[in-house]
């Protein structure tokens, strides 16, 4: 009996250990699937309040592999009390990533500090750490195949992904990435209560430059009731992009020299 039990745990240990494998390959998969090497895009930020009232915001974003991983840069464009501002965030495959902005009110450059990572992101339902979570480092979570099922008509995979690091400020993910696709339609986020927060949602795709890419998502908090929607105008693959872009000097003057 001794011996059938010890048989049967280590059988345990192969299943389970292959669908935690899986289930990080998935999500490596989808992270990695536009294959480019930049990314520049402008688009239109819709916020929309409970009442159903909306204000508007145009950003251009800058997104480059580096030899340290992605960096990526926004920049707000309008309206008025928000253009100038600034971001910028690179990863740091060791924990949470290096942000700056810059706020044209204070003419300054301030980082960020990881414990600010859960903030509102310029006064969208975007907080810091949503902005990059699209380039989150796999390795950095524990990943888990829940199930399989149909999401819009479209079949996925449904996994679970829980923060290594507790300072994070989500104690898990759910996610449902696309079988055939590996595009992640939705994503639930838990708080530390593990309380379902907020909905990450893919709304529409198009083929550009021969790649299947998200032009409208949604992010909506789901106890204030109000989203904000990212409907991408214009975006262009492996253009260019000079590595001074991606610098705090550039946040402060807006140009890359």
């Amino acid at each position: 009996m001794k011996r059938f039990i010890l048989v049967f745990s280590a059988l345990l240990v192969t299943v389970f250990g292959a669908a935690a494998q899986d289930a990080a390959s998935i999500i490596r998969a989808s992270r990695d699937r536009i294959g480019a090497d930049t990314t520049s895009n402008r688009s239109r930020m819709i916020i929309t309040a409970k009442n159903g009232s909306t204000t508007e915001r145009r950003i251009d974003q800058y997104s480059k592999d580096g030899p340290n991983g992605s960096r990526m840069v926004v920049v707000f464009q309008s309206p008025a009390n928000v253009a100038n501002t600034r971001f910028l965030t690179m990863e740091n495959r060791s924990g949470a990533n290096d942000q700056w902005i810059f706020l044209p009110s204070l003419g300054k450059v301030r980082r960020i500090a990881a414990s600010e990572g859960s903030g509102s992101f310029v006064g969208t339902d975007f907080s810091y750490d949503d902005i990059s979570s699209a380039d989150r480092n796999a390795d950095l979570d524990t990943h888990t195949l829940l199930r399989e099922e149909n999401l819009n008509g479209k079949a996925c995979y449904v996994i679970e992904s829980k923060p290594k690091d507790r300072s994070y400020q989500y104690s898990k993910m759910v996610q449902w990435i696309g079988k055939n696709d590996q595009v992640n339609y939705r994503i639930d986020l838990f708080d530390k209560r593990g309380v379902h927060v907020k909905t990450l949602e893919t709304l529409e795709l198009k083929d550009i430059q021969g790649r299947l890419s998200p032009v409208r998502t949604r992010m909506t908090t789901l106890a204030s009731g109000t989203n904000t929607t990212i409907n991408v105008e214009i975006l262009k693959y492996d253009d260019p992009i000079p590595e001074q872009v991606f610098t705090t000097s550039f946040l402060e003057k807006g140009r890359a020299r």
